[in-house]
């Protein structure tokens, strides 16, 4: 199989995996939120700075992507996946934007302040309405549902090259170099197999 040549560099992966963490711990601490009245202030507290540490990183993120070349697909890679590649990349990319700017304009118009740390808040950017409120709310809890669904396809897919196509796409992304390029480990199979 043919596979690509390069790595992502060494910050895109750093990002990478910094926001995977992230955006994992705050699907489960909204969850969490929903789900206890008694620990909601104290996850709220967790979960606001997180929210704009993330839209800071994707914003930071953006900008990396558009100077630095992503490595390419392999070239036997189906239409269709190439198809479905960019477009939950597409996809990741505008929920990780839209969801703390939708969360930080329910805050807003909640009344309530973006609390960062200590006396540090952030300016409203939503004007003071229960009934914006209630539609961000409503649009903050369904692309948070979007966002898991695109992050557990990310997470197949990702699998889906390391251990069926072993193609090196996984390896580009990996946090620490993963052995061998694969057509390196198919020509040692070969190897291999002729001297048996």
């Amino acid at each position: 199989m043919s596979m690509p040549v390069d790595r992502h560099d060494a910050f895109a992966r750093v990002l990478h995996w910094s926001m995977a963490v992230l955006i994992l711990a705050m699907l489960f601490v909204g969850v969490a939120m929903v789900s206890s009245m008694t620990l909601r202030p104290s996850l709220l507290m967790l979960h606001r700075p997180i929210g704009i540490a993330l839209l800071v990183l994707v914003v930071v993120r953006s900008i990396h992507r558009l100077l630095r070349r992503a490595p390419e697909l392999p070239r036997d890679l189906p239409r269709w996946q190439r198809t479905a590649a960019h477009a939950s990349h597409i996809a990741l990319y505008v929920l990780m934007f839209a969801m703390p700017l939708i969360g930080w304009a329910m805050v807003s118009a909640a009344g309530n302040p973006v609390v960062l740390w200590g006396d540090l808040h952030l300016p409203p950017i939503a004007p003071h309405d229960p009934a914006i409120y209630s539609a961000l709310r409503a649009a903050h809890t369904w692309l948070a549902r979007a966002l898991f669904a695109v992050v557990l396809l990310h997470l197949a897919a990702a699998l889906y090259h390391a251990w069926v196509r072993r193609d090196g796409v996984f390896r580009t992304m990996a946090p620490v170099p993963l052995g061998p390029r694969a057509e390196n480990a198919s020509a040692v199979a070969r190897e291999n197999s002729a001297g048996s």
